[in-house]
């Protein structure tokens, strides 16, 4: 069973300065992750990871994984601004981005930043634009569909990203030519897998790749970047993967392939958004409404503007009432939010104990693809986040949006000069 990382007592203190709904994370936890993916991967003296900004894109969060030794893993200007705000520059940020928009390498050049190439046509985009870095990245795409030992996990020869094997040999001749000196090579296959199994698999796919590189092309390649895609137990009867099994699956790859192919010195990139952030966040909101008729229904004061993965996947998000831990889950709701769509729902026929008004609920595992969904629909406001920090003091760490938010970008019209 998910616990939540706040009680009962503290969300009622902190409801007396900040009304819900809101976001909150947990400092401990985060750092006590980090913690434990560095551990995992302490076996390759140049591992690093690059949270996924997009994941949760806020400076504050960013710093505490800056401090744990975390770089930041960008693709748009906005993210590389955020990076570049909180003091990361140069080699711990990798700027992964496709369909890039003129100027957004420019800027990945000023700070230096790690640049990964999404298709062979971007080479000449990039020369043009800023010149080509000595050292650069060039992401793949096997084709084909993925399988692991739990079956299908996903169709990468659909997916818009990366490279063919042909493209990206091609691709390594073409900057060597225009002056790179140092390779890097990227893959990202699937989203959200709950397996040990991952990683390692992607990481032979990748050590064979780069062994076959660097015969046909003789590059120096420096590094091998696993992208994200290890995710956690949304369901409370899922079995979470266990990073140090991960990483020691990875460690035998880079054995077996790597190591007697010279490349023993490569270093090992991951770019997690998901795993680490998202059982740290929590969205917390109050019942307000009651409705039955063909089916029972909560009203909560947030809504898919808050988090948006149920109402777009149908995602599982578990929910605890506060309280009310102990007792049984014996009725059926539907948990909605007050949006104009039908979808805007937290859980359907969902278990839970009986909800009274004012009940307040905690949505888990929103540290990531949580907030930074969010979006301004039926005219809806952003709320704020908030971070329990490790002392057991909450700090605002972004404050709700206003209506003088929302009509900020028309401060030019006539109808809302200020």
């Amino acid at each position: 069973m998910k616990k939540p990382f706040v009680t009962l007592e503290q969300l009622k203190e902190i409801t007396k300065t900040y009304p819900t709904p809101f976001h909150i994370y947990d400092e401990k936890g985060i750092r006590e992750n980090a913690r434990l993916l560095k551990k995992a991967f302490s076996w390759n003296p140049g591992f690093k990871e690059y949270f996924a900004v997009k994941a949760e894109p806020n400076p504050y969060i960013m710093k505490i994984l800056k401090e744990e030794g975390c770089g930041a893993d960008c693709s748009s200007l906005t993210e590389l601004m955020l990076s570049e705000a909180v003091g990361l520059t140069g080699s711990e940020i990798m700027f992964s981005s496709n369909d890039t928009p003129a100027g957004e390498y420019t800027k990945a050049r000023q700070l230096g930043a790690y640049i990964n190439l999404d298709d062979y046509t971007m080479i000449d985009f990039l020369e043009q634009e800023c010149g080509i870095p000595e050292t650069i990245c060039c992401r793949y795409n096997p084709g084909g569909v993925y399988t692991v030992s739990n079956g299908i996990m996903d169709n990468p020869g659909d997916a818009k990203y990366g490279m063919t094997k042909d493209q990206i040999t091609d691709a390594f001749r073409r900057l060597m030519q225009l002056g790179a000196r140092r390779f890097g090579i990227h893959s990202f296959l699937v989203s959200n897998t709950v397996t040990n199994d991952y990683y390692p698999m992607l990481a032979r796919t990748l050590f064979t790749l780069a062994v076959e590189l660097k015969e046909k092309t003789g590059a120096d390649i420096t590094f091998i970047n696993l992208s994200g895609g290890v995710g956690i137990p949304y369901h409370p009867d899922q079995k979470p993967n266990d990073i140090m099994v991960i990483g020691e699956g990875v460690r035998k790859a880079y054995e077996e392939i790597l190591v007697p192919a010279g490349l023993g010195n490569t270093a090992i990139f991951t770019e997690l958004g998901r795993f680490m952030l998202a059982p740290y966040g929590h969205l917390v909101t109050t019942a307000i409404h009651e409705k039955h008729i063909y089916k029972e229904y909560i009203g909560v004061d947030a809504c898919a503007a808050n988090l948006m993965r149920p109402a777009m996947y149908g995602a599982y998000h578990h929910i605890t009432v506060m309280g009310k831990e102990d007792m049984p889950c014996d009725h059926m709701y539907d948990v909605t939010g007050s949006l104009c769509e039908n979808n805007d729902k937290f859980a359907i026929d969902r278990m839970l104990p009986k909800i009274d008004m004012g009940d307040l609920l905690v949505i888990h595992d929103t540290g990531a693809h949580g907030f930074a969904m969010g979006y301004n629909y039926n005219g809806k406001l952003r709320s704020a986040e908030l971070l329990l920090k490790e002392d057991g003091s909450v700090q605002m760490i972004r404050r709700a949006e206003t209506p003088g938010d929302y009509f900020a970008t028309l401060d030019f019209s006539e109808f809302f000069k200020k």
